[in-house]
């Protein structure tokens, strides 16, 4: 059984592989009632949502911006903003130009290394609103140069240099804020593929969001075990914060089917998700 709630997933606004108008039909069928968008870095996809979600969907607007700390980097989701308020318009300006111009890092990457790409491909990869790690690596699958996405991925797109393509976590909770959202730590102790924060890690970059007005956090996570999640929810609990929960879904094999918010698959009851009282 899956969650009915779920509010980290992505569409191919960003890194995900259905649009947003299927994304919303999936998760239907797969049992899930209330769904947020959080695309990274962009609401394109959920401007389209919500003009468009199906009726018997609740559907809640986000976003995932790739935020820093003094401690490190983190991913921050804004949800239920206004997408028209001014200060988060001025938030996506500044989160998609740091991306876009991941993005051109990661083209130079590829051409100084030599591997043949038509110029085409990389003018599709600049229109989307927020072409990520993924469609990049399905560039260079589909041209022969690595046999998989994830091979891709990790001899190819993650050893580009890193680039300077985040926003401080406090501009971001504070712009979240002003537009009404919710402002979320997502994923607190990593995500898939990353390496995992240390118990100290975890406890400094708490701190740091705290002080900068953080409202909830991702304590139900796909990737997490039960006792992991339960573990964050009792800090959340501690420290005055909502409790969030999400699948982090891109409709891709090697992600969480939507509704999963635990490694387990155990459904979580909606009252745990307390953050959905700020989002009524």
């Amino acid at each position: 059984m899956r969650s009915t709630i779920d509010l980290h997933t992505h569409s191919n606004a960003s890194d995900g592989l259905l649009p947003p108008v299927e994304l919303a039909r999936a998760a239907l069928e797969a049992g899930v009632t209330t769904l947020a968008l959080c695309d990274h870095d962009t609401a394109a996809g959920a401007g389209e949502l919500l003009k468009n979600a199906p009726n018997r969907l609740r559907f809640i607007p986000g976003v995932e911006v790739s935020a820093r700390t003094e401690t490190g980097n983190c991913h921050i989701l804004g949800l239920g903003c206004a997408l028209d308020h001014p200060a988060f318009r001025k938030l996506m300006d500044n989160a998609g130009a740091l991306r876009r111009n991941k993005l051109e890092a990661r083209i130079g990457f590829i051409k100084k290394r030599g591997l043949a790409v038509p110029e085409a491909e990389y003018d599709r990869l600049r229109a989307m609103p927020g072409a990520g790690k993924p469609q990049v690596a399905d560039v260079l699958v589909k041209y022969g140069h690595a046999p998989d996405l994830q091979t891709a991925i990790r001899e190819i797109v993650d050893r580009c240099p890193p680039v300077g393509d985040r926003v401080e976590a406090g501009e971001v909770i504070a712009s979240i804020r002003a537009a009404g959202g919710v402002a979320v730590w997502a994923h607190p102790y990593g995500e898939t593929g990353k390496r995992a924060l240390t118990e100290g890690e975890y406890r400094s970059m708490l701190a740091e969001l705290l002080m900068d007005g953080l409202a909830a956090m991702e304590c139900w996570y796909a990737r997490y075990g039960v006792e992991t999640c339960e573990k964050l929810e009792r800090d959340a609990q501690r420290h005055g914060l909502l409790v969030s929960g999400g699948s982090d879904c891109h409709s891709r094999p090697d992600t969480a089917p939507l509704g999963t918010l635990n490694a387990e698959g155990r459904p979580v009851e909606p009252a745990r998700l307390t953050v959905m009282e700020r989002l009524a």
